[in-house]
């Protein structure tokens, strides 16, 4: 029997090598950059105000353009939509990087830099799936997916250090044009790749209406599917509460910066432990195990309003998102290997879409609830719906039942035959996608 090692794909299949590579590559560039970001626009500006609306600019073309993005991964090649998005925001950092050197920057220059970054992601966000489809069979598409979150946690952890170095030694600037130099080199390795076919053919395109509705119709007929992206929308909400008022709350109640510091580098590295065990790991039930860890975020959330000490807080969120990291490959081989690869981009873009509105709300409403009543309630009511949410979806019969020999068309329980046999889903052959958000993501 040949060692486990000698099976994973980064050993034995070229092209995820490839692929593999230029996604490290982008996600050290990417994680320099919300520190350099914020310094930058900071040191430009001396507002709060600025960062939130350079923030905002980005986010938001990302949240509106996502099912647009969806359907553009599905109709046409999916490793040209992400070498073309690639190439955009290759261009935007650089630009961005310019402006910071040059030493004039001007923030409506970096807003629009920033947008249309944004919006850039919102097309390339939903390739992520079918290129592994594309790429990896299906008995390894665990393995790659807990490499890929590996790679992004550890990125995570690393980031703030690699920008503060950058950030100290040469200026933001160059951390943005070390962003752009890292999409490059992604541009340059998606295009030695092929894939295999995972796009509609054009016989079978419809109108983009069409194709949006067929797309949440696949989302909407799985039960386990749309129950646990309403855990995940609610997992996210609570994060967001947590990072809102988890900085306020350390630093006057629990020992100042270093506290803070702590309980974020807890997370980090539990979000890497949880991944590397996500690669070894082979539930029966892999949704059921995914949302049951999700769970785990209760306890820094309630030791937060109790006011716990720091290295209780720190000890908490480090298993909450180590259960974050346990879940996101489950969630994403699981996707993958139940949705038809003619419409998972489109699926997924839903998918992050739903995960990722739910963050802006939690943003708003935790100070205004903090002001109105106090820290400790947003957090308690944030960790109540954490927990009913997740726990809730083991009721689900689809959730308990889900195994990944499930065939990629099978009617979900609670499904009418009516929804299944709707003429406004086109048959499609099965075929054997996720996401902290990022599926919750961080």
């Amino acid at each position: 029997m040949p060692r486990p090692s000698l099976r994973h794909p980064l050993l034995r299949n070229a092209r995820f090598r490839r692929f593999f590579l230029g996604r490290l590559l982008s996600l050290v560039g990417d994680a320099v950059i919300p520190s350099a970001l914020a310094l930058a626009v900071l040191d430009a500006t001396g507002s709060a105000s600025a960062l939130a609306l350079v923030l905002g600019c980005a986010m938001v073309p990302r949240l509106v353009l996502l099912p647009l993005g969806g359907v553009i991964a599905d109709r046409f090649n999916p490793r040209i939509v992400a070498l073309t998005t690639d190439l955009v925001r290759c261009a935007g950092q650089l630009f961005v990087g310019i402006e910071l050197l040059s030493g004039k920057p001007e923030l409506w220059q970096i807003a629009v830099a920033e947008a249309i970054g944004g919006a850039a992601s919102a097309f390339a966000m939903p390739t992520l799936a079918s290129l592994i489809v594309g790429i990896v069979g299906e008995k390894d598409r665990q393995a790659a997916n807990s490499a890929l979150a590996v790679v992004r946690s550890g990125t995570l952890a690393g980031g703030p250090a690699l920008a503060g170095l950058l950030v100290l030694t040469a200026g933001p600037g160059w951390a943005f044009v070390l962003d752009a130099a890292s999409f490059a080199v992604s541009a340059a390795l998606l295009a030695t790749l092929r894939l295999s076919r995972t796009t509609t053919p054009a016989e079978e395109r419809r109108s983009l209406r069409s194709d949006l509705v067929e797309g949440w119709h696949e989302v909407r007929s799985r039960g386990w599917y749309w129950t646990s992206l309403v855990a995940h929308a609610t997992w996210n909400g609570g994060a967001a509460v947590f990072a809102t008022l988890g900085p306020v709350i350390a630093v006057k109640e629990l020992g100042g910066d270093g506290a803070w510091i702590m309980i974020a580098q807890a997370g980090a590295v539990g979000l890497l432990l949880g991944s590397l065990l996500s690669g070894r790991a082979r539930p029966r039930r892999p949704i059921l195990a995914g949302n049951l860890a999700l769970t785990t975020y209760v306890l820094p959330l309630g030791l937060l309003a109790l006011h716990a000490p720091a290295p209780a807080v720190a000890a908490a969120f480090g298993v909450a998102l180590a259960g974050l990291g346990f879940f996101n490959p489950l969630w994403e081989t699981a996707v993958q290997t139940a949705v038809p690869a003619a419409v998972l981009a489109r699926v997924t873009s839903y998918d992050w879409l739903v995960s990722l509105a739910a963050m802006p709300l939690g943003y708003v409403l935790a100070p205004l609830a903090a002001d109105a009543w106090g820290e400790a309630t947003p957090l308690w009511i944030a960790a109540a719906a954490v927990g009913l949410a997740c726990v809730a979806t083991a009721g689900v019969p689809g959730v308990r039942t889900f195994t990944l020999n499930t065939p990629a068309n099978a009617p979900d329980a609670g499904v009418s035959s009516a929804d299944v046999s709707s003429p406004d889903r086109l048959r499609r052959p099965s075929a054997p996608r996720r996401t902290p958000a990022d599926r919750p993501r961080p």
